[in-house]
Formats: C-alpha cells, structure tokens, sequence
C-alpha cells in the first residue's frame, strides 16, 4: 500500500499549484524584468540610471537572501547568509558607482554603460546564486549575461531589425489581406 502512495505523493510534490509556482518564481522574474526594463530605459534615454540600479542591487540582494533562507539550518547560518549577501551586493554597488565616475563616463557612451552594468549585474547574480546554492538566481544571472551580447547587437542592428519587422507586417498583412479576399 505504502508503493501506491508513495507515486502519488511524489506526483502531487512535483506538480505545485500555479499560485505556489509564480509565488516562488516571483522575485527572479521581477529581478530580471527590472534588469532589462533598466538597460533598455538606459539606452533610449542616453542617461545614466544610478539610482534605479542601486535600487535593483537592493533588490538582487533581497532576492539573494530569500534565496538562501530556507537553506540556513540556524540563527547563524542565517546571521552569516545576511552579511555575506550585503558585503557581496555592496562590492557590485562599489563597482558599479565607480563605472558612472565622471572620468569614466567622459570615455563610455550611454550604450556602454547600460551594457557595463548589465554586465556587473548579471557577474553579481550569478555568483549570488553560487554562494546561496540557489540554480534560480544563478540561471538568472547566467541568462543577464546572454543578454549583454543580444542587446549589443540589436544596438547596432536596429536598422535591420526595424526593416525586418516592417517585412514581417508586410508579408503578414498581404497574407492576411489574400485570405480575407478568399
């Protein structure tokens, strides 16, 4: 009897409600979307955000030590998960305020930065998700770095995305327009 339900136990874990499922996956999803939200405001403004992304730092850390919350055994495992989480976001602050220096933003446009700090967050995701053996945060912060060379390139293929999308509708309206007419 216990065979029986053990498959259905196994079954009913492995299969969370939707409520539960976008409950836990809510924080990556919203680090991720303020990350690109932020590269690209970045760019089509041409002016450096360091507020916004001094608040997605926060936020990445918070996320971080959600992350890792479960996973502590105890007060001090927990005390330790809090400082480590806060010193590592800290050195991502240090390191992204000294890339919106004055000296540094004479040499880099608005597109560099964006991409610069993109670049440093997804560093710091990911190694945040390394230490508090999160797969989520680190596939967060991998998935930021496969973002940098995609937002390079459509940065400078915007020319030929807009021609292509301009194609698309076109071949997309003329099918449209042949079908309605049949």
């Amino acid at each position: 009897m216990s065979r029986v339900q053990q498959p259905d136990d196994v079954s009913s874990a492995s299969k969370p409600s939707d409520g539960h499922f976008w409950a836990r996956e809510l924080p990556y999803l919203a680090i991720l979307i303020l990350t690109v939200g932020g590269v690209a405001y970045g760019a089509m403004t041409r002016r450096p955000l360091v507020a916004y992304w001094e608040i997605v730092a926060l936020a990445s850390c918070g996320v971080g030590i959600l992350a890792g919350w479960s996973k502590a055994a105890d007060k001090d495992e927990r005390v330790r998960l809090i400082w480590t989480q806060v010193l590592h976001w800290g050195a991502f602050l240090a390191a992204m305020n000294l890339v919106f220096l004055p000296s540094v933003q004479a040499v880099a446009d608005a597109d560099s930065t964006s991409l610069i700090v993109l670049l440093l967050l997804a560093l710091g995701t990911f190694v945040a998700g390394v230490h508090t053996t999160s797969w989520r945060m680190g596939l967060n912060g991998i998935f930021m770095g496969l973002c940098v060379p995609a937002v390079a390139w459509l940065d400078q293929s915007a020319l030929f995305v807009a021609l292509l999308a301009v194609m698309m509708a076109v071949v997309a309206g003329g099918v449209l327009w042949v079908r309605l007419r049949l």
